[in-house]
């Protein structure tokens, strides 16, 4: 990057350490950190809308989306995280494959599945073999943020439902009784005030959901762990312009930093946040306030 970056071997102190930290891999690290933060961002409302929709239909009067919400929640809360990361995110893409086979090779005759073998023809592949680089990059990233939605979804549904119940049964009678229907009352009233009694259950969430990006591996994502246990093994002058010894020590101490950091930030805004909703609010943490001010 530095133009004294030219001959490695003659640098040595600060000197090649700036060249070293922004070698092309160490620019693909720092590119994951983003990827990392961008997940996070996209993650984090899709599996809250995920959440609500199955809390809402666990609570339905209609016996089929009441089933349909309470076996998402239970079913997928019940396997293992690491075995859902590993076997569905291969189920969902063959079967994003199998769809697309369907309607754009009908003439196809030969069995999809042969053996272990899942074989689709050419134009049904996910994404085509003559896509770019960034297409099949773009097409995994989107595979991982779809699996940690369905995931942490069902996490979020629990604890969507568990605030729905808190809130008094009163105040929902009372709203029908001045004259609004079901779903006013759900929208105008339940729904505003559960947040109160959801955020802490949802904090303890967003911090799990943090902790859980390094199984971006498993979905062929290179993420901070990978590239940290990558740069820094053992690296001699036959491979590398920057040989050294192991180092994955200090590459993983910088990751500690930075999750230790990342979640410390977010304890602070989930704080005042918590705090501004429970502003003025019939809970423990608003009388907590009242008395605080007073």
């Amino acid at each position: 990057m530095f133009s004294y970056c030219t001959d490695p071997s003659t640098l040595e102190g600060l000197s090649w350490l700036s060249c070293y930290l922004t070698t092309g891999k160490h620019m693909s690290l720092y590119v994951s950190v983003f990827v990392v933060l961008v997940l996070l961002a996209i993650t984090a409302p899709t599996a809250l809308l995920f959440g609500f929709g199955a809390a809402t239909a666990t609570r339905s009067r209609i016996p089929p989306l009441r089933w349909f919400g309470w076996g998402y929640t239970n079913i997928v809360r019940g396997v293992p995280d690491i075995a859902f990361f590993l076997f569905f995110v291969i189920a969902l893409d063959q079967a994003f494959e199998w769809l697309r086979h369907k309607v754009k090779c009908p003439e196809w005759d030969e069995p999809v599945r042969q053996g272990v073998d899942f074989v689709v023809c050419e134009a049904a592949k996910l994404p085509l073999g003559s896509a770019p680089q960034w297409v099949h990059e773009t097409y995994g990233f989107f595979l991982a943020v779809l699996t940690f939605a369905i995931v942490f979804g069902a996490f979020a549904a629990n604890v969507l439902f568990g605030a729905m119940r808190a809130v008094p049964h009163a105040q929902m009678e009372t709203a029908e009784a001045y004259g609004m229907s079901r779903r006013q009352a759900f929208w105008r009233v339940l729904v505003p005030q559960m947040w109160v009694y959801a955020l802490p259950g949802l904090s303890n969430l967003w911090m799990v959901l943090i902790k859980a990006t390094p199984l971006l591996f498993l979905l062929g994502v290179e993420d901070i762990v990978y590239w940290a246990r990558e740069l820094g093994g053992t690296k001699s002058p036959r491979f590398t312009d920057y040989p050294h010894g192991d180092w994955r020590m200090w590459y993983f101490l910088a990751l500690l930093v930075f999750y230790l950091g990342f979640t410390r930030v977010s304890e602070i805004v989930l704080d005042k946040l918590m705090k501004r909703l429970t502003k003025g609010q019939a809970t423990a943490a608003g009388e907590a306030q009242r008395k605080a001010a007073a």
